[in-house]
């Protein structure tokens, strides 16, 4: 790695698996500015999210600590203003951090060290969508209309948050690029976080066009004739105990998924065209992940908040133009790697951060210089939200996936053997000492009991909060950003000369 401190740029989509890509293999999916940025860098072919579901997942990779440690239970637990995220150690590193679009803050810091926001969230920041293992069914969870409004559309409300966090996130591209030279040449840190793919599955005609309905692959997985429990409580979350959707809508889904990521490779190539264009490009990282994958009909599952493939692994991408050398890497990594990797990154040319506590994550940086896997090639994930009804844990070492659950049978996946996950190997006599070893690694990790009785208590609390509220008056904890057109414009005592050819980027 060179001695220069570089500034660090991270792009991070919604609910995108990492199978829909043809950087991991997909044929179907139409992404021509992902594809590029997949051959500039370091692609990890074993990357997990370490909670599939949107807030726990982020809490998660900004501090670096698993979410159990941050109390990040479900989508309605806070984080809390106490726990330093990557932005807070950039920020001691020297760094300008900002934050442009998603991240699911829940309570009232809707910060967590970044020094600006940009946009505000797309998604509450109150208690409204806690957890509750006792009820079958959240009135929150996703229903019917999934599938049955699947499709083209001219507009949504997800287009308009993700092109106001493209357009801002420009803005805040060429704003640095005019600094450059003179405020010191200071390093920066930018996240830019789209809500694309995430459903509802659809998305603008002109990206349905550019696929042919009968090319659109149907799940590989049929839906299991015995379920396992998890799975069945999960459709049940879900309604689709209740709803099945027809072969074509599930093809219609898939259609619209499709559809909705070349969408958001479409604001992914126009970002990364002005990083280009401002010349930026030469000494800035490019991360690129999203938070968690989907289902998408497999094992006749949707949406999240499982250990299969689909829903857990994840693209991870790392570009650095000459100095990080593009390779596939098999090590597994999830995202509170990214934490680490940061400060290592930050630190390349200058004095070194220590976090102020024992991170769950390791750096990339050795798996980049090397592209081989000298890390500890071991993730852990946990499910602790609505429909777990106790802590479901997972440990994967190489390509074994272990899961346990306080309540239901352990599994135990060879992805090796059984990419599609079709065998539950735990209990043979075969991997019985990996599965001892890889159920001593969990109990190792987390203290099972304690876990249930503090998320237990979590969700009781809260739940009063939000019934307390149920009639109005909730906090509002909702971020506002600033109108920035207010600052591109004349100033009353500016000559007009002075202001028109002024902060012009050549």
């Amino acid at each position: 790695m060179p001695s220069s401190t570089p500034n660090i740029l991270l792009i991070q989509v919604d609910q995108l698996t990492a199978s829909f890509l043809p950087a991991y293999g997909n044929t179907i999916a139409k992404t021509p500015n992902i594809d590029d940025l997949a051959e500039q860098s370091a692609v990890f072919d074993s990357a997990y999210t370490n909670f599939a579901l949107c807030a726990p997942s982020r809490f998660s990779m900004l501090s670096g600590q698993l979410a159990s440690e941050v109390g990040a239970y479900d989508n309605g637990a806070e984080f809390t203003s106490a726990i330093p995220t990557f932005a807070h150690y950039l920020k001691a590193a020297g760094y300008h951090t900002s934050l442009v679009g998603k991240m699911h803050f829940i309570g009232p810091d809707q910060l967590h060290g970044y020094q600006e926001r940009l946009t505000t969230d797309i998604y509450p920041s109150t208690f409204v969508w806690t957890g509750d293992w006792n009820e079958p069914k959240e009135q929150h969870s996703n229903d019917a209309r999934s599938f049955t409004n699947a499709g083209p559309v001219t507009r949504n409300v997800q287009m308009d948050y993700d092109e106001e966090v493209l357009h801002r996130a420009r803005r805040k591209l060429f704003d640095l690029a005019r600094s450059v030279g003179v405020d010191d040449d200071q390093p920066w840190h930018v996240t830019v976080s789209f809500t694309h793919p995430h459903d509802p599955y659809q998305c603008r005609p002109e990206d349905w066009n550019r696929y042919d309905t009968d090319d659109i692959d149907l799940p590989r997985v049929s839906e299991p004739a015995d379920p396992d429990p998890y799975s069945a409580r999960l459709a049940r979350q879900y309604g689709l105990d209740q709803t099945q959707p027809t072969a074509d809508q599930v093809r219609d889904a898939r259609h619209g998924y499709y559809g909705s990521v070349s969408y958001v490779d479409n604001l992914v190539g126009k970002l990364m065209h002005t990083l280009r264009e401002t010349q930026l490009d030469g000494n800035t990282v490019v991360v690129f992940t999203t938070d968690h994958g989907d289902m998408l009909g497999e094992r006749g599952l949707w949406y999240k908040r499982n250990f299969f493939e689909a829903a857990s692994r994840i693209p991870l991408m790392v570009s650095w133009p000459g100095s990080i050398t593009p390779a596939r890497i098999n090590s597994n990594a999830s995202l509170v790697d990214l934490l680490p990797t940061f400060l290592d990154l930050a630190t390349t040319g200058g004095s070194p951060v220590e976090p102020v506590e024992e991170l769950a994550g390791h750096s990339l940086l050795p798996l980049l210089d090397s592209g081989d896997g000298d890390g500890a090639d071991v993730v852990f994930g946990e499910n602790l939200s609505e429909g777990a009804t106790a802590p479901i844990l997972m440990v994967k070492r190489g390509s074994m996936k272990y899961v346990w659950s306080g309540c239901d049978p352990a599994q135990l996946f060879d992805l090796s053997a059984d990419p599609d996950e079709l065998t539950n190997v735990a209990g043979d006599s075969e991997v019985a000492t990996t599965e001892a070893e890889l159920h001593a690694m969990v109990h190792a990790r987390w203290n099972v009991e304690d876990l249930a009785r503090q998320i237990a208590a979590s969700q009781k609390r809260r739940a009063f909060m939000r019934q307390l509220y149920s009639d109005g008056g909730i906090p509002d904890w909702r971020f506002t950003p600033a109108d920035q057109a207010t600052t591109h414009v004349l100033a009353d005592d500016v000559p007009y000369n002075e202001w028109a050819y002024s902060n012009m980027l050549r």
